[in-house]
């Protein structure tokens, strides 16, 4: 997914090739970096290693979840989120952990975390963001619905850290708040997801 969307154009943290060791990533990438199973989500087996003693410990833990472990530089910032419907992208949804990071626990526990729907950027910031996540929809051949996370620093940099092919749904998930902000209740957004879902299959059976 990484060297697709850095092959569209669409910005994302520097990372190593799998299977370099501990310190070539150390030293590729500086520290601190981000440690986590290249498949799975909702941030279980991901760590943010702050000095290379922790490095060991990081690696087996997403190994744990998946062989296939992805190390990638940290980029400090903005929690920012796309939600993509069906190839429109609705409004920019901000997080606010009460972590460090939007971690399992912060994710999943109602009061954990803020969200600012729409989240506080200018016009320009917020076309540009929609954009980049809808690069990064085409760019993965993503259908039906997907969510798009990204980084913004200080300086006003974006990275897209990934894309979600099957985003939560839960009382707590964003993209029932995007859609909510875009004026789609939740039934009607279900529907939607079903029908281009449907929609993309007839389309790939040339049905």
């Amino acid at each position: 997914s990484k060297e697709l969307m850095a092959h569209a154009g669409i910005p994302t943290p520097e990372w190593t090739p799998p299977g370099a060791d501990p310190d070539r990533i150390v030293e590729d990438l500086g520290l601190p970096l981000v440690v986590k199973p290249s498949s799975g989500g909702s941030t279980v087996g991901l760590s943010v290693v702050q000095a290379r003693s922790e490095m060991d410990e990081a690696l087996a833990l997403a190994a744990a979840y998946d062989p296939d472990v992805l190390c990638e530089r940290f980029i400090p910032g903005r929690e920012l989120t796309v939600a993509v419907l069906d190839g429109e992208a609705l409004p920019v949804v901000e997080i606010i952990p009460s972590h460090d990071i939007y971690d399992y626990e912060c994710k999943y526990t109602p009061g954990m975390s803020r969200y600012e729907v729409p989240a506080s950027l200018s016009p320009g910031d917020t076309e540009l963001i929609q954009e980049l996540a809808l690069r990064a929809y085409t760019a993965l051949r993503q259908e039906s619905y997907s969510r798009i996370d990204f980084r913004r620093t200080d300086e006003g940099e974006l990275s897209c850290l990934e894309a979600n092919s099957l985003p939560g749904m839960t009382s707590t998930s964003l993209v029932p708040k995007a859609a909510e902000a875009a004026g789609i209740e939740f039934p009607d957004l279900c529907e939607r997801i079903a029908l281009a879902a449907v929609g993309a299959g007839r389309t790939a059976g040339g049905g």
